[in-house]
């Protein structure tokens, strides 16, 4: 989606896509290693019940989600930041999540007439309609054509 296409109050969706055990172990074994994202056997006995993955993997695949469904195409450049983030609820292996993601502003940088700036809030919300993860973020938009 280009800049110009985001309108304030809309909801932008990817639709659901299931986390594999092997996709989590991958994961948590190069960046969070802790024993109830890596430890299948251990993770059975711990708080969660079972293998749980890793917070920044939910956050990687909304990002993935985000880009498919809307920033591909766009002038998007990058991102000054979050302003929440959220793990509201455990993330298990053959969970299908999908993602919400609502445009809460738009407008033109005060200071620069070439910088586009939204901000929007995403879901991520498992088969069972849980909301697993929810984060506001602020993504930068190039509307002088620069190229990347």
């Amino acid at each position: 989606m280009k800049f110009s296409e985001f309108q304030v109050g809309a909801v932008i969706t990817h639709p659901p896509v299931v986390v594999t055990e092997e996709e989590m172990l991958a994961f948590a074994k190069l960046y969070d290693p802790q024993w109830f994202h890596v430890d299948v056997e251990r993770a059975k006995e711990g708080r969660w019940g079972g293998l749980i993955a890793s917070g920044w993997l939910t956050c990687s695949m909304a990002m993935r989600m985000a880009v498919d469904s809307a920033l591909h195409d766009s002038e998007s450049f990058g991102s000054p930041g979050l302003e929440k983030l959220r793990w509201q609820a455990p993330v298990r292996p053959g969970d299908a999540l999908r993602l919400e993601a609502s445009v809460d502003s738009k407008r033109i940088s005060s200071s620069r007439d070439d910088l586009g700036i939204i901000r929007w809030s995403w879901r991520m919300i498992n088969q069972r309609d849980e909301q697993v993860l929810e984060l506001e973020a602020t993504s930068l938009f190039d509307l002088g054509g620069a190229s990347a």
